[in-house]
């Protein structure tokens, strides 16, 4: 017996060693965690359950029938966050470089399978050299097993992938599918074909970190929710995420003890609009003095400024927030944002969170750009995320509702719960100087009776009064009681039950 117990702790002892100390070593000279130091600081002390220590990879080819090691490049279980369960995949780059095996990917597949029969996220530790080039198609049929797990699981329990190393070839389409992806600064990359290969095809000549780093997928093509200096502050901003998430489909979300008052009013909102109609303020003022405790997590800071969208938890419960950002591009909607915010829309509806829109918004971005570019698809994909969406939904009117943005900004017709208005909003086809042009085509060489019509058009439209006659507004609120009135309003809605009709599923304008 003492002997079986002696092999049994040597096993492991070797399987938690990965490639070696060596290879360790060299991992840590480059500033990063190995795949079990990173489920160590991701994870409750002590919570982690490991599958498969000891699978191995079945290949024979080149030699491989001599290079076995336990675990075969990823380390998988599950354990919990702040108490509430999750199942965990970590890639060992000491391993082959992390490379991607036929029994790597049943490791992961095993693990989302039990994810989603449990109910419980799955977060992806992302650290690989590709595809193991010795296995051949076994190996990207492994990556499509992959792949189909990632979409079977999509909207049944949320998905976190973690880019903490090399993300290349077909191993990028996972954690794209994913519902956030976190990378870590001038360590991570992400691109589905590399510098020597953009080179060869294109003539271009391009680093890794041009090419896939984090800076470019945080702030250019918006693949990357959000990046981070090292590995400790990523794996510990992924638990401040997974904090506001639901644990699947049917959980709802999560609530924890709040210490604010539900009923804080702000006097300094009542002049948080400027006088003039034209001049910026942060909407990231308006967000945190709503939140509980000031706590606001924005997601794609660095991308599509004009549109802030982020959590924040009202009474202790986690709430989905957009809002127009006037301090970019005077919060026009734009392609890109559009894009962030259909997206950020579907995944709250998908896992039942509460949805509060805030509204400053002239309109969408003009110019043959945006035109070129398909701002008319990009903008009804918002559009659809809000008008699809059965779950509570609040709004605030702060200044500008205008065109057609004031429609697709969660609006009263799109089947808003609650809508509301500070009395600063305008809420009109156009702006007053806009709307006079066409009015009163006939009086444009008359600066006088112009302003004079600018002047008329401004009293009937640059208020909330119209729209509230006509029961589009529910009330015109104070804006020091916006917190308490939204609170209420969620409140409110906490029973609210709503169905779409039967489909297979939607055709989202893509």
């Amino acid at each position: 017996m003492k002997n079986i117990l002696r092999e049994l702790e040597s096993r492991r002892s070797e399987a938690c060693l990965g490639g070696g100390q060596r290879r360790i070593d060299a991992q840590h000279k480059k500033g990063k965690l190995t795949a079990r130091e990173r489920i160590e600081v991701l994870l409750d002390e002590d919570s982690f359950e490991e599958f498969d220590m000891f699978k191995a990879h079945r290949c024979v080819d080149f030699g491989m029938d001599k290079v076995k090691i336990p675990g075969d490049g990823v380390v998988t279980g599950w354990g919990t966050i702040n108490g509430r369960q999750v199942y965990v995949f970590s890639q060992d780059f000491t391993v082959l470089g992390g490379s991607l095996s036929e029994t790597h990917a049943e490791k992961i597949c095993k693990i989302m399978d039990m994810a989603m029969k449990a109910g419980a996220p799955v977060i992806g530790l992302n650290d690989s050299g590709g595809a193991r080039i010795q296995e051949g198609v076994a190996s990207l049929g492994g990556y499509a097993d992959v792949f189909q797990k990632n979409i079977l699981a999509s909207g049944v329990v949320p998905q976190i992938s973690v880019i903490m190393g090399p993300c290349a070839g077909g191993a990028v389409y996972s954690p794209a599918m994913t519902d956030f992806i976190y990378m870590v600064r001038d360590s991570s990359y992400m691109f589905v074909t590399g510098p020597d290969v953009v080179k060869t095809v294109t003539n271009e000549i391009v680093s890794a970190e041009e090419l896939g780093g984090a800076k470019t997928h945080t702030t250019k093509s918006s693949v990357a929710d959000g990046a981070f200096d090292n590995d400790i502050e990523t794996l510990t901003e992924v638990r401040r995420l997974f904090d506001f998430l639901p644990l699947n489909n049917r959980a709802g979300v999560p609530v924890r003890p709040f210490f604010d008052d539900n009923a804080r009013l702000e006097p300094s909102l009542d002049t948080l609009v400027p006088e003039s109609p034209n001049q910026p303020y942060d909407m990231r003022e308006l967000v945190k003095k709503i939140a509980d405790e000031g706590d606001f997590l924005e997601m794609q800071a660095a991308f599509a400024g004009n549109i802030l969208t982020g959590f924040i938890r009202l009474e202790g419960a986690s709430v989905g927030v957009v809002a127009n950002q006037p301090l970019v591009l005077a919060g026009c909607l734009d392609i890109d944002a559009s894009r962030k915010a259909a997206r950020f829309v579907r995944f709250c509806d998908a896992f039942d969170i509460p949805i509060l829109t805030l509204v400053d918004v002239p309109g969408f971005l003009p110019g043959t750009a945006q035109e070129y570019g398909g701002v008319i698809k990009h903008g009804a994909k918002l559009l659809f995320a809000y008008g699809e969406a059965t779950v509570p939904k609040v709004t605030v009117i702060t200044r500008k509702a205008y065109g057609g943005a004031y429609d697709v900004m969660a609006s009263k017709h799109l089947r808003g719960d609650f809508n509301y208005a500070w009395p600063t909003a305008q809420i009109a086809v156009m702006g007053a100087k806009g709307a006079v042009e066409i009015l009163y085509r006939q009086d444009l060489g008359d600066a006088d009776k112009i302003a004079a019509h600018t002047a008329e058009y401004e009293g009937r439209f640059a208020n909330p009064f119209v729209a509230a006659e006509k029961g589009f507004i529910d009330d015109v609120i104070m804006p020091h009681a916006t917190r308490k009135r939204v609170a209420r309003a969620f409140a409110s809605l906490r029973g609210k039950r709503m169905e779409n009709p039967w489909k297979k599923h939607d055709n989202i304008p893509l």
